[in-house]
């Protein structure tokens, strides 16, 4: 926080670009793991989908950290949304298990980062 004149504090203002930022990473996150996943049903492994998940254990230990990450960011997601009013924050949840977390946590901290300009108190 810095001081103002009157003696307060103000918190530090937003940092310019962010939000294109989140969305530029949502869209990498959208368009990487689609690529994957249609290759996946276009080029089948023989594994099932979730049993290719834990096919080494350098992969299980990938899929651990996605999980756990999901999981944080789906828990984080809910918390902050509610707190901040935003308004359909459960759907970036619910997107997240038929396109991939790593497009719907940056869509949702992009539109929280928007959010957060508009509000004064902020």
């Amino acid at each position: 926080m810095n001081a103002s004149a009157d003696g307060g504090s103000t918190p530090p203002a937003r940092p310019p670009g962010v939000f294109w930022l989140y969305l530029v990473v949502a869209a990498i996150g959208l368009i990487g793991t689609a690529w994957f996943n249609i290759r996946s049903v276009v080029e089948p492994s023989g594994d099932t989908f979730f049993a290719a998940w834990f096919a080494n254990p350098a992969v299980s230990s990938l899929s651990i950290d996605l999980l756990i990450v999901a999981t944080a960011a789906s828990i984080f997601i809910i918390i902050e949304g509610r707190r901040l009013g935003i308004r359909w924050y459960w759907v970036y949840v619910v997107a997240s298990f038929v396109t991939a977390i790593a497009f719907t946590f940056p869509l949702f901290l992009a539109v929280r980062e928007r959010h957060l300009a508009r509000t004064p108190e902020a």
